[in-house]
């Protein structure tokens, strides 16, 4: 949550230089600079500090707060992607940027022949949606096991403990949406 404008007005209206502010709130003047710039957001911690410094509720640093980054992301081969992998035979690659402002997250999962992601169990009222570009996966939801072949797709409970397993002799690839986001 980016508290840039609301802090910078809240400050101005102290008569409070960033300096004055970091040495009053013990929050260092770049991370002061930084989220009133919004290029960071800073710690609840920090948040909390800099409200006392403020002689102002905490709630007042998130009134009127409106999201000012950018609602497009363009991922390309210029543009870092995150890998996770899961596994020797298994990864996720994460397909936009910024993941923790966004309600889903896709996903590129890669299965080597006869490997498995490990076993996920997301919060209550996360879901889970997964498309195979290629090869065979097999979905263990729960009890319940489901073979997709390219082209196939799955959407379920992604709060009931899940893997995928690709069992054939080439590589699956499939796409994955997980909504809300969750790392």
């Amino acid at each position: 949550m980016y508290i840039g404008k609301r802090l910078k007005e809240l400050r101005e209206e102290n008569h409070l230089t960033l300096k004055q502010l970091a040495e009053k709130s013990g929050v260092q003047i770049a991370t002061l600079s930084r989220i009133e710039h919004m290029k960071m957001v800073g710690t609840l911690e920090s948040h909390m500090k800099i409200a006392e410094a403020l002689g102002a509720d905490i709630t007042q640093l998130y009134t009127n707060l409106v999201a000012e980054e950018e609602k497009i992301n363009i991922k390309n081969d210029e543009t870092d992607t995150d890998i996770f992998v899961h596994s020797d035979k298994s990864s996720y690659e994460i397909l936009t940027a910024k993941v923790l402002s966004k309600k889903m997250m896709p996903v590129l999962v890669k299965i080597e022949p006869k490997g498995k992601t490990n076993k996920e169990k997301n919060r209550a009222g996360t879901e889970k949606f997964i498309y195979v570009l290629d090869g065979q996966l097999t979905a263990h939801i729960g009890e319940k096991v489901y073979t997709l072949s390219k082209t196939h797709s799955l959407y379920f409970d992604a709060s009931v403990s899940h893997y995928f397993e690709n069992a054939s002799k080439s590589l699956a690839k499939a796409l994955c949406v997980t909504t809300p986001a969750a790392l």
